[in-house]
């Protein structure tokens, strides 16, 4: 069994790291679609979303580090940082090893949100849907687990919440924007009248 524990080891933070890491998608969609709420909102919504990201950070750490220990399948260092090199599934390899250095450059500029130009943050955020993508289909094809029943059911499910969160927030950033008032409860004529 002792021989095993890396194997296992491996293939649960692997199932881990792509929960938290869609959960952290699906949860930063809830709140980019204001289907929580509008702003302000209690700081523990933005903190969940951070902590999940985070959380699937470790996970893929111990991913790695566990797939790096097991003798069963044999992957170097090398291996599992530069896609393409390994002999056991090279290609479905390469998007586990791609969606870990995205989940990295979101997790980073997040961390450094304060001092990075917010055009930029915005922009590598956005590839943490490459990263859900990216890692899904590495779950799908390198995993020994990718076709157990349960897995594909949390695979549809979230690829359901993703696609309908994302058509939301697409549609209401193309709705136009509603008109401005000049004070709470009146119109912006009315604003201008009273000076």
């Amino acid at each position: 069994m002792t021989s095993q524990v890396f194997w296992f080891t491996a293939r649960a933070s692997g199932i881990v790291a792509w929960g938290l890491a869609a959960a952290s998608v699906v949860w930063g969609l809830a709140l980019s679609t204001r289907l929580l709420g509008r702003r302000p909102r209690p700081a523990w919504l933005l903190d969940l979303h951070r902590f999940l990201g985070g959380l699937a950070v470790v996970f893929t750490g111990v991913h790695v580090l566990a797939v790096l220990a097991d003798s069963y399948v044999h992957f170097s260092l090398v291996n599992v940082l530069v896609p393409l090199t390994g002999d056991s599934h090279p290609l479905a390899v390469a998007w586990g090893i791609a969606g870990m250095y995205l989940l990295l450059a979101v997790e980073l500029t997040s961390l450094a949100r304060p001092r990075v130009p917010r055009r930029l943050w915005r922009r590598v955020h956005y590839a943490g849907f490459a990263v859900y993508l990216m890692t899904t289909v590495h779950g799908l094809t390198a995993g020994t687990d990718g076709r157990a029943p349960a897995f594909l059911a949390a695979n549809a499910a979230v690829a359901a919440l993703v696609a309908g969160l994302t058509a939301s927030r697409v549609a209401a950033a193309r709705a136009p924007a509603p008109a401005r008032t000049g004070r709470p409860g009146g119109s912006a004529s009315q604003a201008a009248l009273r000076g």
